[in-house]
C-alpha cells in the first residue's frame, strides 16, 4: 500500500500564513512595548532641582519674658534698655511709663542711637506684632535706624519689641483711635473715641500703654476722626507728655489738629510729611522716598511713614543702601522730635 500525505488546499494555506503573520506582529508589538513603552503615549520625565535656599531667615526672637505685672529691675535686649523700674508706674493695668524722679524720660531712655549728619531722614514702619511672618521679615529686612510701630494686641508683642530693640530699632506703641468710618473700619478693642468722656479715653489709653515696655513714643492706629477733634485729643497728648513720651502723627489724617494741640500742650511731637505706600507699587514708593530727600534738603530733616507691606520693606531697604553717598543720614524719630520741642 502506498502512503500519501494530504496537502492543504489554497485557501487553507493562505489562512495559515495570515495567522502566522498576525502572531509575529503581536509578538513584535509586545517586545516593543516591553523595551520602549507604548508608542502612542509620550513618556514624561520631571527634573527635580535642589530646594530653594531662603533669602534671609528672620533672626530668632530675643529671649525676653512677656511684660510682667510689675518690674523691679532693669531689663535689656542685648545692650538696649527695654524696661527700667525708675521709668515705670506699676498699676493694675500693668507697667505704665512715667518720668523718673531724676527727670529722665522714656522718650530719651528708650531712644535708639542716632548717627550724626546735617540732612536727616526718619522713617516709621507700622503694623508690626500682629503677624509673625510679616514682623520677622520686616526685622530681617529693614535698616536698624528705621523706627518701628507695634500694635498692642498680640500676646507675644513684648518678644517682638525686645527683638526690635536688640537689633537697634526705636519702637513706637500704636494706640487705636477712631476713624471716620468707625465701626466699618475698626482699629480694635479699647479704641479712643471722639465724643467719649475723658476718663474713659484715658482708661483705654492706659490699657494700650501697659501692653509692653521699651517704646519711646506713641503713634496713631487709624484715628482720622479722633485726630481731628481737639477736645478729645488734648487730654490724650497731655497724658503722654506727662509720661515723658513723644507723639508721632503718621500722616493718615489730613484734618489732624495734632500739631496745634501738641504745641499748645507743650508735648514732644513729630508728623510724617510723606506717606510712602498709599499706592503699593515700587515706583510710587520710590517717588515718595525721593520726595523725602527733597524735603530734607529744604528743611534739614524729613519724616516718612509706611506699613510693613513686603514691597515697602524691600524698597526702603534698597533706598537706604545709597543714602549716605547722597549726603543723607537715616535716624530714629526721636532725633528729629528733639529739634521740634
Amino acid at each position: 500500500m502506498t502512503s500519501t500525505t494530504a496537502q492543504p488546499s489554497g485557501p487553507a494555506r493562505a489562512l495559515g500564513l495570515a495567522t502566522a503573520a498576525t502572531f509575529c506582529a503581536l509578538a513584535a508589538s509586545a517586545l516593543t512595548i516591553t523595551v520602549m513603552g507604548k508608542a502612542h503615549r509620550a513618556e514624561v520625565f520631571i527634573a527635580l532641582s535642589e530646594p530653594p535656599v531662603p533669602r534671609s531667615a528672620p533672626p530668632p526672637p530675643v529671649a525676653a519674658a512677656p511684660v510682667a505685672a510689675s518690674i523691679d529691675k532693669p531689663l535689656y535686649a542685648g545692650h538696649a534698655l527695654i524696661a527700667d523700674p525708675a521709668l515705670i508706674e506699676n498699676s493694675p493695668a500693668g507697667p505704665l511709663p512715667r518720668i523718673a524722679d531724676d527727670g529722665r524720660k522714656p522718650m530719651t531712655a528708650y531712644a535708639a542711637p542716632a548717627a550724626a549728619g546735617k540732612l536727616r531722614i526718619a522713617i516709621v514702619v507700622s503694623g508690626l506684632g500682629l503677624g509673625a511672618k510679616a514682623t520677622g521679615a520686616a526685622l530681617a529686612g529693614l535698616p536698624a535706624a528705621v523706627t518701628l510701630g507695634f500694635a498692642p494686641y498680640a500676646g507675644d508683642v513684648q518678644h517682638w519689641v525686645s527683638q526690635a530693640r536688640g537689633l537697634g530699632h526705636e519702637v513706637l506703641l500704636e494706640v487705636p483711635m477712631e476713624p471716620f468710618d468707625f465701626p466699618d473700619s475698626d482699629p480694635g478693642p479699647h479704641t479712643l473715641r471722639a465724643g467719649a468722656d475723658e476718663d474713659g479715653n484715658i482708661q483705654r489709653l492706659n490699657w494700650a500703654l501697659a501692653r509692653f515696655t521699651g517704646y519711646a513714643g506713641v503713634t496713631n492706629l487709624l484715628g482720622q476722626r479722633f485726630l481731628a477733634d481737639s477736645d478729645a485729643l488734648s487730654p490724650t497728648l497731655t497724658s503722654l507728655a506727662r509720661r515723658g513720651l513723644y507723639f508721632f502723627d503718621n500722616g493718615a489724617a489730613p484734618q489732624s489738629v495734632a500739631p496745634n494741640v501738641a504745641a499748645r500742650e507743650g508735648g514732644a511731637f513729630a508728623q510724617a510729611g510723606e506717606t510712602l505706600d498709599a499706592i503699593q507699587t515700587a515706583a510710587e514708593i520710590d517717588k515718595h522716598l525721593s520726595a523725602l530727600e527733597d524735603e530734607a534738603r529744604a528743611h534739614g530733616s524729613a519724616i516718612g511713614s509706611g506699613f510693613l507691606y513686603p514691597v515697602t520693606v524691600e524698597r526702603i531697604a534698597a533706598w537706604a543702601k545709597g543714602l549716605s553717598a547722597r549726603g543723607f543720614v537715616l535716624v530714629p524719630v526721636s532725633a528729629i522730635v528733639s529739634t521740634q520741642k
